[in-house]
């Protein structure tokens, strides 16, 4: 990482070089040019919800494929962190398909989702449309 001034920094991959920039938020001194810091932990989340459920997809010969994850982040102010990151997840999937609750171990229990504080609320809508 490399701080750049004015609330900017680049991050850098490096197995493979590919580097992703922040900028703090409008609400905190920021610009909001990019995603701030704590949108890339949501973001983060949801890549790998989905990772964990393509695996378990790639093992059952499924296709999560156009499979979408949308999350959207609320702060708390004293102290300032993610308070709640509501999840909404479209599987391309029929909703009586004999893997949905497999599916949904895998999202529930992915890295990221163990990573997170407690205190950090993560309702999940599920929709399950093959």
């Amino acid at each position: 990482m490399t701080y750049q001034g004015g609330l900017h920094t680049e991050l850098t991959h490096g197995p493979s070089g590919a580097t992703v920039c922040t900028d703090a938020p409008v609400d905190n001194h920021g610009k909001g040019e990019s995603f701030s810091p704590t949108d890339l932990m949501c973001s983060a989340m949801a890549g790998c919800m989905a990772t964990i459920m393509g695996i378990y997809a790639q093992e059952h010969a499924l296709s999560l494929e156009g499979m979408r994850i949308t999350v959207s982040k609320e702060m708390s102010s004293s102290p300032r962190r993610i308070a709640r990151i509501a999840t909404d997840i479209s599987v391309p999937l029929p909703p009586d398909t004999p893997h949905r609750a497999a599916l949904e171990q895998c999202a529930l229990g992915s890295p990221a989702m163990r990573s997170l504080h407690p205190d950090i609320e993560v309702p999940i809508t599920w929709h399950w449309n093959g």
